[in-house]
């Protein structure tokens, strides 16, 4: 092992020191990695336990994005409980999904929501999906607009796809954020229709969180949602592909995430972006986050319907922060949808924390939706 004083002189060769800051870490090529990586052994030996503490410690501090303090921020967004406001203020929510095959995807994003907080969801769905996601709750607004191609003749889809898009419209203004894509489909009327609800959603300055199906229509159509600053991507890891392939041309490229995801939004153009993972990273492109704390081992179905429906929900509550004149919370990034995104996926995670803690491999998507509550007290307490 070398002594202090020859690492001390080997440190200041290379330019490391004691005061070798973030940011300096920050623009450090992986060259300067390695060298680190010998100088810290040399320092500490070859004990696992303390090397590879301090190696975690340079290679955290030299990664181009940053852990978010989720739970900050969870505090510092959500409402307090008020008896003085009235039905709507803590948020209105609408999920734009469910057709035949798919029920249950819509109905945990809009029954997630009201966990959370919001004072009412909404579903907008297919004839035949409504009186299944009726049947589940009865605190869900379910409106049975939307058609796919077998039940519209061709000479009436023209006005089919008008009489759907009147009828949203009448909603649209009283919405705090959309969810497009739960339970969705990919049926090519359907997909149309949905694609004039963006539209108007745009028109409106509605936020709108896309996932499940609805990545898959923004990935080939780009123009819904490129330009917007609030529109929120939640893509999985197939879904992050496909957009990789599409928008940058090329694959995956896990050893560069954070500058990948980046590069995706910033090409997109802003929108924010949270790739999930067993580290979110969250990015609007110009910063990047991630989110890395524990979740559960348990992938069960329906844990990203969890994730859009709290993404909604928070996202409308950081816009209200925000854009209060009066507020002097101290929160960063200041971006809605970035807050929106780090706070869903640090009450998601420990929501599944609590519920694998309890249920090991029969945790199901429904045991988290029941742990939302708890976790988001643990944070962020009534009192």
């Amino acid at each position: 092992m070398l002594s202090g004083a020859v690492c001390s002189f080997m440190l200041m060769k290379l330019g490391v020191n004691s005061g070798f800051s973030a940011r300096n870490c920050m623009w450090a090529s992986p060259a300067v990695f390695r060298r680190q990586e010998f100088l810290i052994s040399c320092l500490g030996g070859y004990s696992d336990q303390g090397y590879q503490g301090k190696m975690q410690q340079v290679k955290s501090i030299g990664q181009p994005t940053s852990e978010a303090d989720g739970e900050k921020i969870l505090r510092a967004i959500t409402p307090t409980l008020d008896p003085s406001k009235h039905k709507g203020q803590a948020g209105k929510i609408a999920v734009i999904g469910g057709c035949r095959e798919y029920t249950g995807a819509p109905y945990f994003a809009a029954i997630t929501a009201l966990k959370i907080g919001a004072d009412l969801s909404h579903v907008f769905c297919t004839t035949d999906a409504a009186p299944v996601i009726k049947s589940y709750s009865p605190e869900i607004i379910v409106h049975p607009i939307l058609e796919e191609s077998y039940s519209v003749r061709d000479e009436e889809k023209r006005s089919t796809a008008g009489k759907v898009l009147a009828e949203v419209d009448k909603w649209m203004e009283r919405f705090d954020c959309l969810v497009v894509g739960p339970g969705l489909g990919r049926d090519p009327f359907l997909l149309d229709c949905v694609s004039k609800i963006m539209k108007h959603a745009r028109q409106s300055n509605v936020p709108i969180v896309v996932d499940g199906d609805g990545l898959f229509l923004v990935t080939n159509c780009l123009d819904l949602v490129s330009g917007y600053p609030l529109a929120v991507l939640t893509p999985n890891v197939n879904e992050y592909k496909r957009l990789v392939q599409k928008v940058l041309s090329c694959e995956v490229n896990d050893e560069d995430a954070p500058g990948q995801v980046l590069s995706l939004a910033q090409r997109i153009g802003g929108v924010t972006i949270l790739r999930k993972g067993k580290h979110d990273l969250i990015t609007d492109g110009e910063t990047v986050r991630s989110i890395s704390i524990y979740g559960s081992p348990r992938r069960c179905g329906g844990q990203g319907d969890i994730l859009s429906g709290s993404v909604a929900v928070f996202t409308s509550w950081a816009r209200q922060v925000v854009s209060d004149s009066d507020s002097h919370t101290s929160i960063s990034p200041r971006n809605p949808t970035m807050l929106g995104c780090i706070a869903a996926s640090t009450l998601l995670r420990k929501a599944a924390s609590l519920a694998f803690r309890d249920k090991k491999r029969s945790t199901l998507t429904t045991d988290i939706i029941e742990y939302l509550g708890r976790s988001l007290e643990d944070i962020c307490p009534v009192s």
